[in-house]
């Protein structure tokens, strides 16, 4: 980069107020964060979580299958990727199929754009991406607060490219601000007629399902030999890409978790008292006790819970069943039912039965 070009982004990032940190809306650009595993293969059929804030979008019933990885092959500065293999082709595309990568974002996370005043601003897109082969996809936003939409086609090559979008200002539609989804970055891998008939809308138009991807894309499950790759995923205010914004892995994980937190048996309940954030207690031979989350949620979450168990130092293992009441952003009353044979007014504590144990704590949009 010369030094005209490293002083005009420069310029461009005190325009917009944006010096130092905070330039990044997305969550998990790097591809550091995935609570969930690192893998899961013959996926197609329903949508998917992996990489923490990534949802693999599919409707429309498409016969492909796709086997995504957290991977460790990022360009440079960057030690992941998110990787999709298609293992199961399908060639004959229904119309109202489609598949699509997305992050949903907050409208309270999203003022600054100023979207639907006069002073919108531009947002620019920017990420890493490979494949096996040349290919044609579209990134676009959709606005669900007003149902507005644009979008862009953009290319992968064999080597890991940036490819940098800049979506013009909108003057229409403020978005609501509030926890729940107003903006969905999308990229769009497999679109059939209904979303492919029309022209791409390249700038903000009502959403149109037959503009949303437009013509002459690539589809992602035309052959099993189709790969596609993406780590570096930023998005921020103005015309200019800024170099990505590094978080560290600490505050990235404290980020997701505001979505999504599990606690696994392995380093959480199976140690505790010392690192999981649960107590319990016995009276008359039913369990109580409180799930505190890492972080403040961003709204009442679903609780899951697998291979879990009360465990006293003193009196052993006693199985029996959970439910999760009260729920609120900041945890829940936990209750364990009738246990015959516990001991009345002893202190006992969740434990995992196997190293799959976990609480999980889902607030996705």
């Amino acid at each position: 980069m010369t030094k005209a070009a490293e002083l005009a982004k420069m310029g461009e990032v005190l325009t917009n107020s944006q010096i130092g940190s905070r330039r990044n809306i997305a969550y998990n650009g790097a591809m550091q964060i995935s609570q969930r595993g690192i893998s899961a293969t013959g996926q197609g059929a329903s949508d998917l979580f992996l990489l923490d804030r990534f949802h693999l979008n599919t409707n429309g019933n498409s016969a492909g299958r796709y086997t995504v990885t957290q991977t460790a092959d990022g360009p440079s500065g960057f030690a992941n990727c998110m990787k999709l293999d298609c293992t199961t082709a399908d060639t004959t595309i229904g119309s109202a199929e489609r598949f699509f990568i997305e992050q949903r974002l907050e409208g309270q996370d999203l003022q600054q754009i100023k979207k639907g005043t006069s002073d919108a601003e531009q947002i620019t897109v920017s990420f890493y991406v490979k494949g096996n082969a040349s290919a044609t996809y579209v990134l676009g936003l959709y606005e669900s607060d007003n149902s507005r939409a644009v979008g862009s086609q953009f290319s992968v090559t064999t080597s890991w490219t940036r490819v940098v979008v800049t979506f013009p200002a909108d003057t229409t539609g403020a978005l609501d601000d509030d926890n729940a989804e107003s903006l969905s970055l999308r990229w769009y891998l497999h679109a059939g007629s209904n979303y492919t008939s029309g022209t791409l809308a390249t700038t903000w138009a009502s959403a149109s399902a037959s503009t949303q991807v437009g013509s002459g894309t690539t589809s992602f499950f035309d052959s099993t030999d189709r790969t596609f790759f993406i780590t570096g995923v930023q998005m921020e205010v103005g015309s200019q890409a800024t170099p990505f914004e590094h978080r560290s892995f600490g505050e990235e994980l404290a980020l997701c978790q505001r979505y999504f937190t599990k606690y696994t048996g392995v380093t959480a309940i199976k140690t505790f008292p010392h690192t999981a954030p649960l107590q319990s207690w016995n009276d008359n031979n039913a369990s109580n006790g409180m799930l505190s989350t890492t972080v403040t949620m961003r709204a009442s979450p679903t609780i899951t819970q697998s291979g879990l168990r009360l465990r006293s130092p003193v009196y052993g293992d006693f199985d029996g069943t959970f439910a999760f009441e009260s729920i609120t952003v900041d945890g829940c009353h936990v209750a364990n039912g009738s246990n015959s044979g516990l001991n009345t007014g002893r202190i006992y504590y969740i434990s995992s039965t196997n190293t799959s144990s976990y609480i999980q704590l889902d607030s996705e949009l």
